[in-house]
C-alpha cells in the first residue's frame, strides 16, 4: 500500500507501508548504525519518535530471541530504504515486519532515507506523521502533534513494580545495584551481572530513601526518553542520592538528570547523535573511545559549575559534553551507551570502575581517577 512520512515543515516522502497498517505520529530521528535494529526497536528511549534508518537494508538477518532490550517496540514508526524480506541467520525466528505486525507499529520502506536525513540534519529534529491519505493532511497533522517535550515518557516506559534482575552472579558477596529505570535497556542490566553485581531495578517514581537501603552500594540512573528539564521529580531523586555518597552511575538520560542535579542546564541538540560510530575524546587518558549513541539533549559545559564537577569526555563531532564526574563524591556519567548494545565495546571499562568504587567503598577507602580506571 503506497503512503508516506510528512514532516511538520512541509516536506513529504513518500513510499510503501509494511508493519502494522496504521498511522503513527512522532518526532523524528535518525540512526547511522549499519546493524542492531533490533535493538534499536526495542530500546525505550526511542518512545514517541519515528526512527528513520539510515542502513541501506533493514532485516536481512531477522530478529533473534534474547536480543531485545525490553519486553516490546517502543518507536512510534520505522522509515526504512530497502526492507528485507528473506532474511540470512541461522537464529532467525521471525522477521521486521511480523514484530511490526504484533506490536501494532507501521513502517515506511522504499523511501529516500538520505534525502529525509538531510532534511532532518538540516532543518533540526521535527516532528512527523506517517499514513496514507492527502499529503497536506498529513502535514497537518504532523503539526497539531504535541512536542515531545509535553508528554511523560518516562512514565509510559518505566517498570510498573520493583524486581531483581534474573541474570545477577550466583558467587558470595556480589555488589547491591539498586537502578532507577527512566527506561533501562536489558543489556545495561547483563552488562552489571556480568560484573557480578546483583541488580534491582526500581520504577522511576522511587523515593532516594528506598534506593539507598540496604543493601544498595551503589545506584545506577539509567537511559530512557523524553526531555530531563520535564523531570524536577526524579532530578530531586538523584539530587538526595548524591548526597548520601554512595557510588552512582547515570547513563544518558542519567548523566542528565546527575548534570541537572549539581545545578547544570540540558539543552536540545538540533538534530541529535543516534547510531554506533561516534568518536568520543576521555580527556583523562586523551584515548578516542567509538561510542553507541541516542540523545536529542545535552549538557551544555559551561553549565557546570567547576568547583562541584569536571568534564571527562568531549564528542570529536560536535565538541559536546559527553561525561562528567563530581568532585568530592564517587558519581559519574556518559552521555553516551558504554554497554554497546548495538556498537562497539571500547567503553566496558566504566562499569568496571563503578564496580570498583563499590569495593572501594565496601573496604573502607577510595577509588582510583578515571585515568587509571580507563
Amino acid at each position: 500500500m503506497e503512503a508516506c512520512i510528512a514532516l511538520e515543515t512541509g516536506r513529504v516522502f513518500p513510499g510503501r507501508l509494511l508493519g502494522a497498517p496504521a498511522t503513527a505520529g512522532g518526532e523524528v530521528v535518525f540512526h547511522t548504525g549499519m546493524t542492531g535494529y533490533q535493538e534499536i526497536l526495542t530500546d525505550p528511549s526511542y518512545a514517541g519518535q519515528i526512527v528513520v534508518f539510515t542502513a541501506s537494508h533493514i532485516g536481512n538477518y531477522g530478529i533473534h530471541a534474547g536480543d531485545n532490550e525490553s519486553a516490546r517496540v517502543h518507536p512510534a514508526g520505522v522509515v526504512i530504504r530497502d526492507f528485507c524480506r528473506r532474511s540470512y541467520h541461522r537464529r532467525r525466528e521471525t522477521t521486521v515486519d511480523e514484530v511490526l505486525r504484533r506490536a501494532g507499529v507501521p513502517a515506511l520502506a522504499d523511501v529516500d532515507t538520505r534525502a529525509l536525513t538531510i532534511a532532518v540534519r538540516d532543518g533540526g529534529t521535527c516532528r512527523g506523521f506517517l499514513g496514507t491519505g492527502p499529503a497536506d493532511e498529513l502535514v497537518q497533522r504532523a503539526r497539531t502533534l504535541p512536542p515531545i517535550e509535553s508528554v511523560d515518557w518516562v512514565a509510559k516506559v518505566t517498570t510498573a513494580a520493583p524486581y531483581v534482575y534474573a541474570g545477577g552472579p550466583a558467587g558470595a558477596a556480589p555488589c547491591e545495584v539498586a537502578v532507577l529505570d527512566c527506561g533501562v535497556k536489558q543489556s545495561i542490566l547483563r552488562r552489571l551481572a556480568a560484573e557480578g553485581c546483583r541488580v534491582r531495578v526500581f520504577p522511576a517514581r522511587t523515593p532516594a530513601a528506598a534506593l539507598l537501603a540496604a543493601p544498595s552500594e551503589g545506584v545506577l540512573l539509567s537511559n530512557g526518553p523524553g526531555d530531563p528539564a520535564t523531570q524536577p521529580q526524579l532530578v530531586d531523586t538523584v539530587r538526595r542520592v548524591l548526597d548520601a555518597g554512595l557510588p552512582v552511575f547515570g547513563i544518558c538520560l542519567g548523566h542528565q538528570l546527575l548534570a541537572r542535579a549539581l545545578g547544570a542546564t540540558t539543552i536540545k541538540l538540533p538534530f541529535g547523535h543516534h547510531g554506533a560510530n561516534h568518536p568520543v575524546r576521555n580527556l583523562a587518558t586523551g584515548r578516542v573511545e567509538i561510542t553507541s549513541q541516542n540523545h536529542n539533549y545535552a549538557v551544555p559545559a559551561d553549565s557546570l559549575d567547576p568547583a562541584v564537577a569536571r568534564v571527562t569526555h568531549l564528542s570529536l563531532n560536535d565538541g559536546s559534553v559527553e561525561g562528567l564526574e563530581v568532585l568530592d563524591r564517587p558519581a559519574y556519567s556518559v552521555q553516551y551507551h558504554p554497554e554497546a548494545a548495538p556498537g562497539p565495546s571500547d567503553s566496558l571499562y566504566l562499569f568496571r570502575r563503578f564496580k570498583a568504587a563499590m569495593l572501594a567503598r565496601r573496604a573502607g577507602g577510595r577509588e582510583d581517577t578515571l585515568a587509571a580506571q580507563g
